[in-house]
């Protein structure tokens, strides 16, 4: 007798071993045509496994996140079967889930063009249509290694000679085509949702600029049709919302090829960059952090002795100086906090200890991956590192997490998800120690009772972390701040403080960075805001605009006074028709408008407009600056909400 156990509890029991796809039907055909896969004891597996003992299961379908991905992933498999067999001479390489869809890379003679992804496009519609099964087998290294070479698939076979003699390789075959995967993949090509061919692009085998030019081709996959028209028409408004283009249109920011994948601000932009850091600052200060600042360039033996030289020195920028010293760009500001920590005799009446700083880092992407904003080579994260007792931990770790998501909050981000990256293959620390840093983490949320999703293996190689993925104004998810704990850096640097016994002992250090990184939070909020920044934030919150010159002393008096109660304000005084520099400053979205003719500087008052148009009338200047007040104090005053936007 074989008991399945179900997510509800309830058992099913067999006499004889039983496949998921089975059980599916067992319960309902509903469920049963809807099933993808399932999960058994916790393991994702094809419908057509068989469970052969008791087992816990759950099934899967396109509903679910693991069903979404394997729709995506089968899609990759069939977007290779229809390159194969519209260009047979194009070999496979890989073709991995994206965060939307999926790609595939391929080696052929020439690039694809648009044209060839819409013929390509149909010959996957018509092999979806055909619902041909999909079968999986399994064959040794050996016996897999001599198909794919037989077949001239030279990448395949590289892929299979990595793997370890012995092993047993599985494939996926539907129809004529087989490739190499590990699965699991949806029961017949039927099954694959509904998907769509965006682009193609260049890429190298591994990712390695020194290996060979491949074709990448990408796709979107969806569960309904619906879905996909929904997703579509989210990357339709995400275009219009493109933070490089409304940064060279608000004149925020541009890059050039001198320095790459590095900012030049523009005053504006410049002004934004300074209220976040002003607005983090007042922010520390209030939950108890001191500021601090470190070198940008240090000593490869530090960095080996963090473990980054080992971990992480193929994204580092090294320079070697004539004594044949090596030095390193910083790539993240971690051994620069400990060695601070480490100046000077600490004791537990010194803990908690947080120490922030805005720290500029430098890390090597390859020129492909760089985005505007959000994927630099140089940035500024606002860093901090607290340095605390094992019996304080979980409590920083809770009020951090409260002060992120209060933060959030004030920037218009009011759902916030939260995932917890566990110990990667690759780390440095025994397991003792990883699951004493795991269990702060999740000790924390479950006392705070916030949901959190697992991705095991994705924390540092020092410690496990809590991601904080935000949801924009168009429903797109952004990873932006992070919360890492970590016993092992404190062991490798060897610090301590003195407990109350006056013995030695070892502190808990967190690594924590709220925005991020400052560039890439800036190009979320252009996007989430779509450039119409809150008041509060806003570069440039008033310009004041004369009719004609007769007003221009009288506009550089409104300005000056208004900046003299703190609002960033503007004149333009360009002998221009008033309603051509109105369009223009609305075209900037320049929260504030002030228009000043002959009859508001005889009467000391002033017209009041918004960028969208709003005429707000006319008002006397300190009434008018009484009420910018509230506005521009952004987060914290209760008489204007933080998101709000004139």
């Amino acid at each position: 007798m074989i008991r399945v156990t179900l997510p509800d509890g309830a058992v099913r029991c067999y006499d004889s071993p039983v496949c998921v796809a089975a059980v599916a039907a067992d319960i309902g055909p509903g469920l049963a045509k809807a099933t993808l896969a399932g999960r058994v004891d916790g393991r994702l597996v094809d419908s057509t496994f068989v469970l052969d003992r008791d087992a816990s299961l759950s099934l899967v379908t396109a509903r679910d996140t693991d069903g979404l991905s394997i729709l995506r992933h089968s899609c990759a498999h069939l977007l290779a079967m229809a390159v194969k067999q519209l260009f047979p001479t194009a070999q496979v390489t890989v073709g991995p889930v994206t965060e939307d869809g999926f790609f595939y890379d391929f080696a052929h003679e020439r690039a694809f063009t648009p044209e060839d992804l819409s013929i390509i496009e149909v010959r996957m519609l018509d092999l979806a249509a055909q619902d041909l099964p999909v079968l999986r087998r399994e064959l040794s290294r050996e016996q897999a290694l001599a198909l794919f070479t037989a077949a001239g698939e030279q990448y395949k076979a590289q892929l299979i000679a990595e793997i370890p003699q012995g092993d047993v390789v599985s494939l996926y075959r539907q129809g004529d085509f087989e490739d190499l995967c590990r699965g699991p993949h949806v029961p017949s090509t039927g099954k694959t949702g509904a998907f769509t061919l965006t682009k193609v692009a260049g890429s190298y085998w591994k990712g390695d600029a020194r290996n060979a030019s491949l074709q990448r081709i990408y796709g979107t996959c969806w569960a309904t049709a619906k879905d996909l028209k929904a997703y579509q028409t989210r990357q339709e408004e995400a275009g219009k919302r493109d933070h490089r283009k409304l940064g060279a249109q608000l004149e925020l920011f541009h890059f050039d090829d001198a320095a790459p994948g590095s900012v030049f601000w523009h005053p504006k932009g410049w002004s934004l960059f300074q209220s976040l850091l002003g607005y983090m600052r007042k922010r520390q200060d209030a939950a108890g952090y001191v500021e601090v600042n470190t070198p940008d360039v240090m000593d490869r033996g530090l960095w080996e002795t963090s473990g980054h030289w080992f971990n992480y020195r193929d994204n580092m920028f090294t320079t070697t100086t004539e004594d044949e010293r090596v030095f390193a760009l910083k790539p993240m500001n971690c051994p620069g906090a400990v060695s601070l920590y480490a100046r000077g005799l600490k004791s537990y009446r010194d803990l908690p200890l947080r120490m922030a700083e805005f720290g500029k880092v430098h890390r090597y992407e390859p020129s492909g991956a760089l985005h505007g904003l959000l994927r630099v080579r140089h940035f500024t994260q606002d860093d901090a590192h607290i340095f605390c007792t094992p019996t304080q931990m979980q409590e920083e770790c809770a009020s951090t997490i409260a002060l992120v998501f209060d933060i959030y909050r004030d920037f218009g981000f009011s759902e916030v998800a939260v995932k917890l990256s566990t110990r990667p293959v690759n780390r440095i620390g025994c397991d003792a120690t990883w699951d004493v840093l795991e269990g702060a983490l999740t000790g924390a949320l479950e006392r705070m009772q916030i949901d959190y999703s697992l991705n095991p293996g994705e924390g540092a190689f020092y410690g496990p972390k809590l991601e904080f993925v935000l949801r924009d104004a168009i429903g797109r998810d952004w990873q932006c701040g992070t919360l890492q704990v970590d016993l092992n850096l404190p062991e490798r640097f060897d610090i301590h403080y003195i407990d109350e016994s006056g013995e030695r002992q070892r502190p808990v250090m967190l690594h924590r960075a709220l925005f991020g990184s400052l560039e890439r939070f800036i190009g979320i909020l252009i996007e989430h805001y779509s450039g119409a920044f809150p008041v509060w934030l806003a570069p440039q919150q008033v310009v004041v605009l004369n009719i004609s010159e007769g007003q221009s002393d009288y506009a550089h008096q409104v300005a000056a006074t208004l900046k003299q109660a703190g609002v960033r304000a503007a004149v333009d005084l360009r002998n221009e028709k008033i309603g051509y520099k109105i369009r223009e400053h609305t075209l900037q979205k320049v929260p504030y408008l002030i228009i000043v003719g002959e009859k508001e500087r005889a009467e000391a008052t002033v017209a009041v407009r918004t960028w969208r148009g709003e005429d707000q009338g006319v008002e006397p200047l300190a009434v008018l600056v009484n009420r910018l007040a509230g506005a521009i104090a952004g987060p914290g005053n209760p008489s204007v909400p933080a998101g709000s936007q004139p």
